[in-house]
């Protein structure tokens, strides 16, 4: 049994098709089938079923996945290890951070890692904050930069980086922008002056939201759902600066964080009020790290002030 094997065969447990495993490794096809048909054979049982379309896990797969993802753990850590042991940081880290990300101290985080280990690869990912999570809990990213909903991931080892609320983003001839300010809401702290709208005044609009899987949109979602409210969510955008824009235009009022309202001061930020779950903007990553993601924590925690 050989570490490439194990490899191969939980690509194609992950991806669910030998076509998309074989690119996923970068070799052809034929090469993956073979190496897991050994495999098979030395074990005594089938893995996959590939009766249809999708290469479906049998029970021996089922039972066999989680002990290689242990295996191929267990040999990158050996050799961090290694490398840590001899002052040597190198290899490859795979980042995961949400659609359109704008936040600077991430990318100095990550330029500072890269200075201080320039034998270290970075492949960064984007997805939305739920399909990062499952990445880093399956091991296809070792670390990722995500939004949620009010809890960090089961499982999953975070440091939080903000938490915060909800604002409608509109422009100043918006019902909402022409309101009376209150005092509490000073330009300067994301809101411009602002007083707060409730979920109830919000949802008799329209709303340019983030997609479905984004920490915002899960904010969004839960609290309406226990307001007993359905909003109208009249369009989608991955970047913050597109759902602020879409909703500068009259297509409907945009929401975001109140931190990403900030960064829009020509247009007016109103408090959304009356949410209990706070927007958490997260580093998670698996409990077992090794010295290359906390090198990097090193970094995130410098840029982002945590230390």
């Amino acid at each position: 049994m050989e570490l490439r094997q194990l490899e191969y065969f939980v690509a194609v447990a992950e991806e669910a098709n030998f076509t998309r495993a074989a690119e996923r490794v970068h070799i052809s096809q034929s090469g993956v089938s073979a190496q897991v048909r050994t495999l098979e054979s030395e074990l005594g049982a089938e893995l996959f079923d590939r009766s249809g379309r999708v290469a479906r896990l049998t029970p021996a797969g089922e039972a066999a996945l989680p002990f290689a993802r242990e295996a191929l753990d267990a040999a990158s850590a050996i050799r961090e290890v290694v490398d840590d042991v001899n002052g040597l940081i190198r290899g490859r880290l795979t980042a995961g951070m949400i659609t359109g990300c704008e936040i600077r101290p991430w990318f100095e985080a990550l330029a500072a890692f890269h200075e201080a280990h320039p034998g270290i690869d970075i492949e960064l990912q984007e997805g939305n904050s739920d399909q990062l999570i499952g990445s880093v809990l399956t091991g296809l990213s070792d670390i990722a930069l995500v939004g949620l909903a009010g809890e960090p991931p089961p499982g999953l080892a975070s440091e939080i980086i903000i938490a915060e609320g909800l604002a409608a983003i509109v422009a100043t001839d918006h019902p909402l922008a022409r309101r009376q300010p209150d005092q509490e809401h000073k330009a300067g702290d994301g809101t411009h002056g602002a007083p707060g709208a409730s979920l109830t005044e919000l949802t008799a609009y329209p709303l340019v939201c983030l997609p479905v899987g984004t920490g915002i949109r899960s904010v969004l979602d839960q609290a309406c759902a226990a307001a007993g409210l359905l909003p109208d969510i009249a369009l989608e955008a991955s970047a913050p600066g597109a759902v602020a824009d879409l909703g500068s235009r009259g297509l409907g009022v945009a929401v975001l964080s109140r931190s990403m309202a900030a960064g829009f001061p020509d247009l007016v930020a109103v408090p959304i009020t009356g949410i209990e779950i706070p927007a958490l903007l997260a580093l998670v990553w698996r409990p077992k790290k090794g010295p290359t993601v906390n090198a990097l924590l090193t970094h995130c925690r410098r840029a982002f002030h945590l230390t």
